[in-house]
């Protein structure tokens, strides 16, 4: 049976602040594939607005996935972002299991905490079960205080220099992932993202940086990294599609002055993707 290229999304639905699969469903849909979302929670607004409501899907994901294998879905992708809990992270790995087959690209956002601190929904323990995901990862997408974490390495003592930043992505390769991107290094006014790939040449690729923080950045970034892949792109052309498209998005938000909880007006350049 003919069909379009198919990518699940393994992340919260929230229903307004611009981030988790409210961000990946129109943007990998409007990059021509079909996108499955298989909540791991929902959620009114976002956990950065003071009042939320928030449903924890944990009890239905192992019906909810067992459905699709039962139903004969097959994906050419699986992207995981925040997950909420250690069930849920051994879940995910079920979830490889069943459906990551040998040509199916895994992308994994390690979404555990930002500036060296944990986000207040992390623990120890839910740190090391989020290692359990790296062996299926193809792709890992994290930024520096994930990286260390993932690493045990002191995230204030770490080698900032292209050299250390080259030997933190060849140790969370040996863990799984031939290709990592550190997003997020900031400088002054610029950003960086080093991109990895095993047994080629990195780049440290530099972008302006443009306000502050923003909620649903990483989610724009690996949506985008994961359709372009599925697309057949080369890793490096994917996460400079990313960067270009946020750069735009960003400025367009910034002029736009809305609140960051808000997330980035990323439906201005949806045509442009």
């Amino acid at each position: 049976m003919k069909r379009q290229k198919r990518v699940a999304v393994i992340n919260d639905v929230t229903g307004f602040g611009r981030c988790s699969a409210a961000v990946a469903q129109p943007i990998i849909s409007a990059m021509k594939i079909q996108c499955c979302v298989m909540p791991t929670a929902i959620l009114s607004v976002h956990t950065g607005f003071p009042n939320y409501f928030l449903q924890d899907y944990t009890p239905y994901l192992e019906t909810y996935m067992n459905s699709w294998e039962e139903t004969g879905i097959e994906f050419d992708g699986i992207t995981t972002g925040f997950i909420g809990s250690k069930e849920q992270i051994g879940l995910v790995v079920e979830f490889f299991k069943k459906f990551k087959k040998e040509n199916t690209l895994a992308v994994v956002d390690p979404v555990m905490g930002d500036y060296g601190k944990l986000y207040s929904s992390y623990t120890d323990d839910m740190c090391l079960e989020m290692k359990k995901l790296l062996p299926y990862a193809d792709v890992l997408t994290p930024n520096l205080t994930e990286a260390c974490r993932i690493l045990d390495l002191d995230y204030h003592k770490v080698d900032l220099s292209e050299e250390g930043l080259e030997a933190i992505c060849e140790a969370l390769s040996e863990m799984g992932p031939d290709r990592i991107v550190i997003t997020g290094l900031q400088q002054g006014d610029l950003i960086f993202n080093y991109i990895f790939e095993k047994d080629k040449t990195s780049e440290l690729l530099s972008t302006r940086k443009i306000g502050g923080d923003r909620s649903g950045t990483g989610d724009v970034f690996s949506s985008i990294v994961t359709g372009a892949l599925v697309q057949g792109q080369d890793f490096k052309t994917a996460v400079k599609r990313a960067v270009t498209f946020l750069d735009k998005a960003i400025a367009y938000t910034a002029q736009m002055g809305l609140p960051w909880n808000y997330g980035i007006c990323f439906e201005e350049y949806l045509e442009e993707i």
